[in-house]
């Protein structure tokens, strides 16, 4: 993309990264009240039904989605024009979500900064490998990539891993205020979860909120796995690297049915949102309907983000992703060279 292209793209994208200050208030009232309500009428339930109980539960999880949205938006201080409210909005989502305001903020803007950059990969990102990696990796670390991408680990143990290792503690790098950050929300969380367990008793409550986490975790998973592991998407190195293509053409228009693209908080035009981070949720359609080219976006429904499953490792050379099936041919041939070299060497010595 030229620089002129590349400069009238995000000239286009620009008028819609204003916040509305009544919007993003309303979006706090059809969110957050909602989610409180939900889990109060979940507890009521388990009196009738467990069943009942956690089919409120998985409803609430929607609205977990969607605060989060609101934490992210925070995060890249587009939810509201003042930067207080935004940290301020930003940590109590946070200890909703169970997500460290400020390391997931510096984490995210790496993200951001990175996507696409395959020199750049491993900070606020889900691990992915070339071909080439791959077949030179030694086999524990094959073994442990193919752990972490199968879906049963990735969607079924992640939110665990997520919200009780990942987010709870802080880099070795990170700074005060970040630091202080992650001790606050830790220290609230446990201090609400005690008093919610004291008041309803731990069985009701692990019912409950472990269904909410359980189902946020995995769909919030899938959402950033399936926006930015899809075919045709964009991986280069440092070097043909470019921001506003890894934007456009390595994230995907996730066009999702109404009622989820509102519990989803619009997070399907993703690559809208990676052009430009500073146009808040409730913008991201429009922009995407008022700016042509935005619109010829790698664009998946429901069913074809199901196949994004089977892909495991990015094939350099023929720019798409692939799985492990594959590229069994290439494992063989490389054990097979490495058994012609050990041979070779062999004879050498004697």
């Amino acid at each position: 993309m030229s620089r002129e292209k590349t400069l009238e793209l995000r000239k286009n994208v620009k008028p819609f990264e204003n916040s509305e200050l009544k919007k993003s208030i309303f979006q706090l009232i059809n969110t957050v009240p909602p989610f409180f309500i939900l889990w109060f009428l979940a507890y009521l339930s388990l009196d009738v039904s467990v069943w009942l109980a956690v089919a409120l539960a998985v409803v609430a999880a929607g609205f977990v989605i969607r605060i989060f949205i609101i934490f992210h938006d925070c995060t890249h201080g587009s939810f509201f024009k003042n930067k207080k409210a935004n940290n301020i909005t930003g940590t109590i989502t946070g200890i909703i979500t169970l997500f460290a305001y400020e390391k997931w903020k510096r984490e995210h803007n790496i993200h951001h900064a990175t996507s696409g950059n395959l020199d750049k990969r491993g900070v606020g990102d889900i691990w992915m490998m070339t071909v080439d990696e791959y077949v030179e990796a030694s086999p524990m670390k094959r073994f442990s990539y193919r752990l972490y991408r199968n879906p049963i680990v990735m969607f079924g143990f992640g939110p665990a891993l997520l919200f009780l290792v990942s987010n709870r503690f802080n880099n070795k790098d990170a700074r005060k205020k970040e630091r202080n950050n992650t001790y606050l929300i830790n220290v609230s969380v446990v201090a609400l979860y005690a008093l919610m367990i004291w008041l309803i008793g731990w069985q009701a409550f692990a019912i409950i909120q472990g269904t909410i986490l359980f189902v946020a975790g995995a769909l919030g998973i899938w959402l950033f796995y399936v926006q930015h592991q899809f075919e045709d998407s964009y991986f280069e190195d440092e070097a043909d690297w470019d921001y506003v293509k890894a934007a456009v053409e390595g994230s995907s228009y996730y066009k999702l049915p109404k009622l989820l693209q509102w519990v989803t908080g619009n997070i399907g035009f993703h690559h809208v949102h990676h052009l430009s981070p500073r146009v808040p949720n409730y913008n991201l359609e429009r922009a995407h309907e008022s700016t042509p080219p935005l619109q010829k976006a790698t664009t998946i429904n429901l069913r074809k983000s199901l196949e994004s499953i089977r892909f495991r490792l990015f094939d350099e050379e023929n720019k798409s992703f692939v799985s492990f099936r594959e590229i069994k041919h290439l494992l063989k041939n490389s054990k097979n060279a490495v058994k012609l070299s050990a041979k070779s060497t062999s004879i050498e010595s004697k």
